[in-house]
């Protein structure tokens, strides 16, 4: 589905089309052994999941660069065992099917370096297209972009469905100051995310949601569901 002009959903990723831009957002991988530490025992199953919605979206499109914004890996201050096999594994995938991966530095990955240092990659704080600028999100920016892309906030949305409630990933696209902005949700399977109608949102950009525009994933399928305000009343 395209959520703006030459800018498409595919699954929980993000394609500019002109530029041949594949984003995804909020890896956090290392999260299960970060459980795992803290006595919550989870199979560890992300990454090959990650790779193979990867690979299904790869079917569809063939990027030219492969933006990682923000929140690579998941421990903020050291590198976990995990975080080291998967980073790289996954950076090898990558760079397998585009040009060039670049990596736009979250606040989880202040130790990203000797990782990526180790492969072909571009570790930066933001990147800028013509019009588009992409950053993670945790802190505000001025810029005189007309379009904005970030993370952090892993948005999502719980939908009353009769007597049942369900939670789902989605997108956000509103205004940020005048300009265009864009919410992509995380990539990773074991994260929903923020419930944007009952949590504090994360992202100082994202302070007033009623006029954002909603985007729910539900298995690959990308679903315009209006504007948030519209959701609230008819969720009561």
């Amino acid at each position: 589905m395209q959520i703006a002009p030459h800018v498409e959903i595919f699954g929980t990723a993000l394609w500019l089309a002109e530029e041949k831009i594949l984003i995804i957002n909020d890896l956090h991988l290392g999260y299960e052994e970060a459980l795992q530490q803290k006595g919550v025992l989870v199979p560890k199953f992300q990454l090959r999941e990650i790779i193979a919605q990867l690979e299904q979206i790869f079917q569809k499109v063939k990027p030219k660069k492969i933006i990682i914004n923000g929140d690579l890996k998941h421990e903020f201050g050291r590198i976990l065992r995990q975080e080291w096999d998967e980073v790289l594994r996954l950076i090898d995938f990558l760079l397998q099917h585009c040009q060039e991966v670049i990596i736009i530095k979250g606040n989880h990955d202040p130790a990203i370096t000797p990782i990526t240092q180790k492969r072909r990659t571009t570790v930066v704080t933001e990147y800028r297209t013509d019009n588009t600028l992409i950053i993670h999100g945790d802190e505000l920016v001025q810029t005189d972009a007309e379009r904005i892309i970030i993370g952090h906030e892993h948005p999502a949305i719980t939908i009353r469905e009769g007597s049942k409630w369900e939670k789902y990933k989605c997108f956000l696209k509103g205004k940020w100051e005048g300009k265009e902005l864009i919410a992509v949700p995380s990539f990773n399977p074991l994260l929903e995310g923020t419930d944007i109608l009952k949590e504090q949102t994360l992202s100082p950009f994202l302070k007033n949601l009623n006029s954002f525009k909603v985007f729910i994933i539900n298995q690959g399928e990308v679903f315009d569901f209006g504007k948030v305000k519209e959701i609230r009343k008819k969720n009561g």
